[in-house]
């Protein structure tokens, strides 16, 4: 059992630093500084202690989604399209980047959706073939998690010292992030930079979710270190110093 803990323990700490290393690659070509931005990701507390610590499948799901950004600002379309996919698969919730991705690559989306198509295809097939149709019982386990709630998720925070009722709070909460991710997606369609979009939906969902963890800040760590958005990346700290209390995993 310990050999096994280590193992994943090390495999964590490898995804880690691959994803450090991708967005420090990518951060001259959206003119940011790349060892701020390795920094701002590698040397956050919540990612050493949880993500590696942990460990836990969001290092990987969301090293994924940051070659999917790198394979779609470099113009592989189809290759972004797919690993996509292939994170989504491993995390749904890594799956909102997306469509930013898809309205950001402009006359060749269609290169995307194949790209995408063909690793869905890929991934059904192998789900299909090890457990059959019960597979598709996966996926509600993002939508269950919905209706779940963690003492220091942003929502019943509030509701805790306010004395606003709980799921007034969540619905109100799930509300004004739809609200924020349909802006996001009109901007992003008008020419807005899709991968600071992203991260404000990345963002977003952390503070609007219920059912927070301290290791679901990676979904938009490296989306804000390399956003160019200084607001954006006080928030991504703002909710690191919130989730600095939980639990330290051992």
């Amino acid at each position: 059992m310990g050999s096994s803990i280590l193992l994943l323990k090390l495999s964590a700490a490898a995804d880690a630093l691959a994803l450090v290393a991708v967005v420090a690659r990518l951060a001259p070509c959206r003119g940011v500084e790349p060892v701020r931005a390795a920094a701002f990701v590698g040397l956050n507390p919540l990612l050493l202690v949880h993500v590696v610590g942990g460990p836990h499948n969001d290092g990987v799901a969301m090293l994924l989604a940051m070659l999917a950004v790198a394979a779609a600002l470099g113009a592989a379309e189809a290759s972004g399209g797919a690993a996509f996919v292939l994170a989504a698969g491993v995390k749904a919730s890594s799956a909102f980047a997306m469509p930013f991705a898809l309205l950001g690559t402009g006359v060749r989306r269609r290169r995307f959706l194949l790209g995408a198509a063909a690793a869905f295809a890929l991934l059904a097939s192998i789900a299909w073939a090890a457990f059959g149709l019960d597979w598709l019982g996966s996926l509600s386990v993002a939508g269950d998690n919905l209706g779940k709630t963690s003492h220091m998720s942003v929502p019943i925070t509030f509701s805790r010292i306010a004395g606003v009722d709980r799921d007034i709070a969540q619905s109100a909460a799930l509300y004004i992030y739809g609200g924020l991710f349909a802006y996001l997606l009109i901007w992003t369609w008008r020419g807005g930079d899709w991968v600071r979009a992203a991260g404000w939906a990345g963002a977003g969902l952390l503070v609007a979710t219920t059912w927070l963890l301290p290791w679901y800040l990676i979904w938009a760590l490296p989306f804000a270190a390399i956003s160019r958005d200084r607001a954006l990346q006080l928030l991504v700290l703002a909710l690191t110093a919130f989730q600095l209390g939980t639990r330290i995993p051992l």
